[in-house]
């Protein structure tokens, strides 16, 4: 159930998950914010006063990218976009010395990442990919390439990525933004009884 916190005179909308969790956690990953709780939790006025800086900023800068003039790809089949990852999937491997390569690729829709790389090396790419821009595909498939030398985003994680792309704090940036859009057009997809592939 939705409950609001007011920060500097903005409403910001909250929801509170009970999960078999040890440690609460704050999110923003579907465009509203989510307090990750353990079951017996009871400090959420606390946890909500403390980070109510972030919480704002996250806030803005939400509405701001729903206002933004970005433009999904909405003429790309799935034939070609996952043509594009598999080609940029062979090309990245090989510049990273990983040939000869075993991996499976894995295509489905993930509620709130675009990839991920499991332990066992599998790659799974989200489906919402296909409304994105090649170079910004391009970037995430390097990035969980990058994850099957170093499984954690620490200092040589970011220092492979920054090699490859020099402008990875833009495209994060985009990425985020993106993000956002499509959840937009998901919710109005929802609304008017369609869906997204």
């Amino acid at each position: 159930m939705a409950k609001k916190i007011r920060i500097h005179g903005l409403a910001v909308e909250y929801e509170v998950i009970r999960r078999d969790i040890r440690y609460p956690r704050l999110e923003f990953k579907t465009g509203k914010l989510l307090l990750i709780a353990p079951r017996r939790y009871r400090g959420e006025k606390g946890i909500l006063k403390k980070h109510q800086e972030w919480i704002y900023k996250k806030s803005v800068e939400i509405d701001r990218i729903k206002r933004t003039e970005k433009r999904l790809i909405e003429t790309r089949d799935d034939d070609e976009w996952k043509g594009l990852i598999l080609e940029c999937v062979s090309g990245f491997a090989e510049e990273l010395g990983l040939i000869p390569f075993y991996v499976n690729i894995i295509f489905r829709k993930l509620r709130s990442k675009w990839g991920s790389c499991s332990p066992r090396g599998n790659i799974t790419f989200n489906t919402m990919m296909k409304f994105l821009p090649d170079d910004l595909i391009r970037y995430i498939v390097f990035h969980e390439i990058a994850h099957l030398i170093e499984k954690r985003h620490n200092k040589k994680f970011w220092k492979m990525i920054e090699e490859k792309f020099e402008d990875h704090e833009e495209k994060e940036r985009e990425l985020f933004e993106y993000w956002f859009l499509i959840q937009k057009k998901t919710a109005a997809e929802r609304r008017e009884g369609g869906h997204l592939n």
